[in-house]
Order: C-alpha cells, then structure tokens, then sequence
C-alpha cells in the first residue's frame, strides 16, 4: 500500500524516532543519518509523518503514540524440499565489517546493514576481494544473536574503530545452497534449522554459523544465490 520510496522514507523516519525517544542528544546527527541535509528538511518530514515534532518526541522519550512503520518481514514458511548439504572443514579466517545485535523479531532490519556496508567493499584495509560474508555469532539462550556484514581481511589493523573482527576457526560445516532470491533466505534459513537439523542427528558446535557471497551473487538484483554454512559436531 506504499510507494517503494514512500516505505523507506518512513522506515528512516520510524527509525529515527526511536532513536529520539532513547535521548539522542544531537538532533542534527539523527536527521543526518536519516538522510536529510538539514535541521529543518528532518523537523518538516517528521512532522508530516508523525504530526509531532523531533524535540517533543525526545522531550517524552518515548513512541508509544507514533504511528511507526515497521520492518516488511520476508517470508519465514519452511520449503517442501531443501537441497541435501555437502559437509566441508573449513579453514581458519578472519571477518572484519559492520555489526549488529539482533533477535528473530528484529532480523529483518539486516538488509538495512548490509546497505550501510556496501560502500567499504573494495576499500577496506587489507580486504580479500571477491567474497563477503554475512556471520552470526555470540548467540544466548534468549535467540538474540551479532550479525556481521563484512569480507575477509588478512588481519585487523588500520580497521575502522566500529567495525566488527570475528576470528571463524577451522570446523566442520553442513553447507548448503540457497539459488533463490536473497528476499527468500529465511525460508531456506527456516528449513535448515527447524526442519533438517533435528531430522539429521548432527549437533550444533559452538562456532559462527555464516552466509557466504561469492562472485555470482549480484548485490545490485539479489540473484545469484550464496552459500549458508552451518557449523556441526563431528
């Protein structure tokens, strides 16, 4: 029922709002990161979006009566049929990227980061081009869990100070194709984890589990396919 524009300008704008609500204290660097270029642009986008202005919206801290847009979810059926996994050791790497902590209710904001990313592939000190990697680890009991976007780097100097450094030990791996659209991983995702896994008597090992991007993917159209490895006992 939106325009695709319309949607992201009130995602960035839902967003945004959050952000006031917990006490941002630079109104300008919210409407900065939100994409306006000004003080004003950011107050009369926020006003026509949620009749209210910034300031009020922090003054109360909170958007209990902001009418926020949130996350389109993408679809989490499991599939009628799921490709067989190749079992592979992987070798010992290194992720370096941008990272977020997450929950299954909030996952669907990682394409959010992955775009926040896409401008430091290839400008990245010491970036092993041509692959990226989408990782998951320090999950707790609770299904939160770090989501990495990042590409793997010969070592962490001259990183940039927010970026995430995931070491990815040597381990065995399920993994398996997903040759579908990216908008249709969670399904693939799904299937792995509540449907194959507990069919296919293999135990999770403590280690990251990860998507990986390889040179057929196009990040411009979503096709192309990836990788997800999954790590198991064994």
């Amino acid at each position: 029922g939106r325009s695709v524009m319309g949607y992201m300008r009130a995602r960035r704008l839902s967003e945004a709002a959050r952000k006031l609500a917990g006490g941002a204290s630079d109104i300008l660097a919210v409407a900065l990161d939100a994409g306006y270029g000004s003080h004003e642009a950011f107050t009369r986008a926020f006003r026509a979006q949620f009749g209210t202005t910034p300031e009020l919206v922090r003054a109360g801290g909170s958007t209990q009566n902001l009418d926020l847009v949130e996350p389109i979810l993408m679809d989490s059926s499991l599939l009628t049929a799921l490709e067989p996994p190749r079992f592979e050791t992987s070798r010992a790497f290194l992720i370096a990227g941008l990272g977020e902590r997450y929950s299954c209710a909030t996952s669907a904001g990682i394409p959010m980061l992955w775009q926040r990313f896409g401008p430091y592939v290839g400008n990245i000190p010491g970036e092993v081009p041509g692959v990226a990697y989408g990782v998951c680890t320090n999950g707790d009991d609770a299904g939160n869990f770090d989501y990495v976007a990042g590409v793997e780097v010969s070592d962490f100097s001259d990183l940039p100070e927010d970026f995430y450094r995931v070491r990815v030990p040597a381990h065995k791996y399920a993994v398996f194709a997903h040759r579908e659209h990216i908008s249709t991983i969670r399904r693939t995702v799904n299937t792995i984890w509540n449907k194959w896994l507990p069919a296919s008597g293999h135990e999770i090992a403590d280690a990251p589990d990860f998507e990986r991007y390889g040179p057929e993917f196009d990040p411009r159209s979503g096709n192309g396919g990836l990788e997800i490895w999954v790590p198991i006992e064994g």
